[in-house]
């Protein structure tokens, strides 16, 4: 999709921002070219952004945005979202429009994968027995059956959702000497379209040993050791990892969810994890959050939680604003952006 436009090829483009670039991120931006007229209003909420707007924005970097975002800025053209997914939109009246919306995609490849691997490996070598017993100053007896752990080396990782963080995924497991699979929408496409970070990633899908489609998820789900959910949430994954899903999976599997929430039904896995469907879970992400303290995931051994932190980087704004210049670059060129929300596809 290409930049719409009827003003005229040298006029000024007001660029608001309203999260936490430092001044030598603004200027970076600002470098891009002295058509843009760049300011930033740091807001927390959707109210706050909707004081910071006014008709002559064009661009808005943000994450929230106001109901009525649409009559309060007339000119906006494209909203570039400080988050890798588009979920929280999915009700806006902006999805309606035409006005252009991007997402950060691909700066959260790093941090989540690793993250995804600390999980795996945290559970596969026994981290969480070993802080027990550390915490009680005890060397506790029949060490070999406490602590014997799973070899990454040769299992196999199941990946559902081969964007950047799925190929981040699958080109770290493959340097652990995984066989990796995925499940992905198209298996005709398998190339790489979005922004990466250099040197992340598997842009050709050349680490997959092999690749299925959504209808064939169950079948991929059951060859699976280790089972990593990294897609979007939309009305069409919502639920998707269900009773049947985790039925198919092999007893002594781990899953762990780095997406979001309502990709797996809730209930069902509590259900799986107390009566030993699968082994374990590692969970960063929950149908409601935060995640409410009378929930019995808090009470399970076989879970590893924590409260949505997978994504943070000191890095983050750096490749934010890096992925931001790219981007306006193409907006000023009427090219391509990168990132750009398939409104129907909601992501």
């Amino acid at each position: 999709m290409r930049q719409r436009g009827n003003e005229a090829p040298g006029h000024r483009v007001k660029v608001l921002c309203t999260l936490r670039f430092t001044e030598q991120q603004l200027d970076k931006l600002r470098a891009v070219s002295p058509r843009l007229m760049v300011a930033q209003r740091t807001c927390h909420d959707a109210e706050e952004v909707r004081e910071a707007l006014d008709e002559d924005t064009e661009i808005l970097y943000a994450f929230h945005l106001p109901d009525d975002l649409l009559p309060r800025a007339p000119r906006l053209r494209w909203v570039q979202l400080h988050s890798a997914g588009a979920d929280h939109l999915l009700d806006h009246p902006i999805m309606n429009s035409d006005v252009l919306v991007t997402t950060s995609s691909g700066i959260h490849a790093t941090p989540i994968a690793e993250y995804a691997f600390a999980s795996i490996l945290a559970w596969s070598r026994r981290v969480p027995e070993m802080l027990y017993y550390q915490n009680r100053r005890e060397w506790p007896k029949g060490r070999w059956d406490l602590f014997v752990g799973q070899e990454l080396r040769g299992a196999t990782l199941g990946v559902v959702g081969y964007g950047s963080i799925g190929r981040e995924v699958g080109r770290i497991g493959k340097c652990w000497g995984m066989r990796v699979v995925a499940a992905k929408r198209s298996v005709r496409r398998v190339g790489d379209t979005g922004y990466r970070v250099p040197g992340t990633g598997d842009a050709e899908a050349q680490a997959l040993d092999r690749i299925y489609p959504p209808e064939r998820l169950r079948e991929m789900l059951a060859e699976c050791d280790f089972v990593v959910i990294s897609l979007p949430l939309t009305p069409e994954t919502r639920g998707l990892i269900g009773e049947e899903e985790l039925r198919a999976m092999k007893p002594n599997a781990y899953l762990v969810n780095v997406s979001r929430g309502g990709i797996v039904d809730e209930p069902a896995l509590i259900k799986a994890l107390q009566e030993g469907w699968i082994a374990g879970a590692g969970l960063d992400v929950f149908e409601m959050e935060p995640l409410p303290p009378d929930s019995p995931l808090y009470d399970l051994d076989n879970v590893i939680l924590s409260p949505h932190v997978a994504g943070f980087s000191p890095h983050y704004d750096q490749r934010a604003s890096d992925l931001f210049v790219e981007n306006l670059r193409r907006y000023l060129a009427g090219q391509e952006l990168l990132n750009l929300v398939d409104k129907e596809a909601g992501y």
